[in-house]
């Protein structure tokens, strides 16, 4: 298999902490790209026509786009528990995934703001409601932490933890989530983590 990424995707990263947990991470040859949302890389656009990261090559040629179909395949390839069998339990596992992708989406916008978006045509209260969008997501998960679990609800959480830690140092959202900060430094040291760290 092959996988286009970039270092600081944490949905590229959300991916490859699914590879190690089920045991396909060295079965992956990384692909270096330049993903962007303007200056769009056309390597990968060649493969995915959204032209995005992460975007997976399986063994037969099926290219696969976005990070959730990618890690469902990669759980059902390898016969996994990421996405657990228990629909009960599965369900709260999506659940838990499309909450911490909110995260994730949100704090990718305002890193394009910063990053990409002329100061000129930057809009505050559009920045605003990303940041809200954070706030309430990361209490909503404060007084529900997946606490025991690894499964893909928890994996999307570490990595949009990891993410604004990565680009947003100044929000210190442990100090305002201390439950939740107790269990991020708990899942942070499985192996899977550590050898997904994202690097920017």
């Amino acid at each position: 298999m092959k996988l286009f990424f970039s270092p600081t995707s944490p949905y590229v990263r959300k991916v490859m902490i699914t590879a190690h947990e089920v045991g396909l991470a060295d079965k992956i040859e990384m692909l270096g790209s330049a993903a962007h949302p303007v200056n769009r890389d056309r390597t990968i656009i060649a493969q995915n026509p959204l032209g995005q990261v992460p975007t997976l090559i399986a063994d037969d040629g099926t290219v696969i786009a976005d990070s959730r179909v990618i890690c469902a395949y990669l759980n059902d390839l390898a016969k996994g528990s990421v996405f657990p069998a228990d629909p009960k339990a599965r369900l709260q596992a999506e659940i838990d995934q499309a909450l911490g992708d909110g995260i994730l989406g949100a704090a990718l916008i305002l890193r394009y703001e910063v990053a990409v978006r002329p100061e000129a045509l930057r809009w505050p209260d559009w920045i605003s409601g990303q940041w809200d969008k954070i706030f309430t997501t990361l209490a909503h998960f404060e007084a529900h932490a997946p606490e025991g679990r690894a499964d893909i609800g928890a994996i999307t959480l570490a990595s949009a933890l990891s993410y604004l830690d990565l680009r947003f140092p100044e929000y210190d959202w442990r100090r305002t989530h201390p439950k939740l900060a107790a269990w991020y430094a708990g899942f942070e040291k499985q192996p899977s983590m550590v050898a997904t760290v994202l690097k920017g």
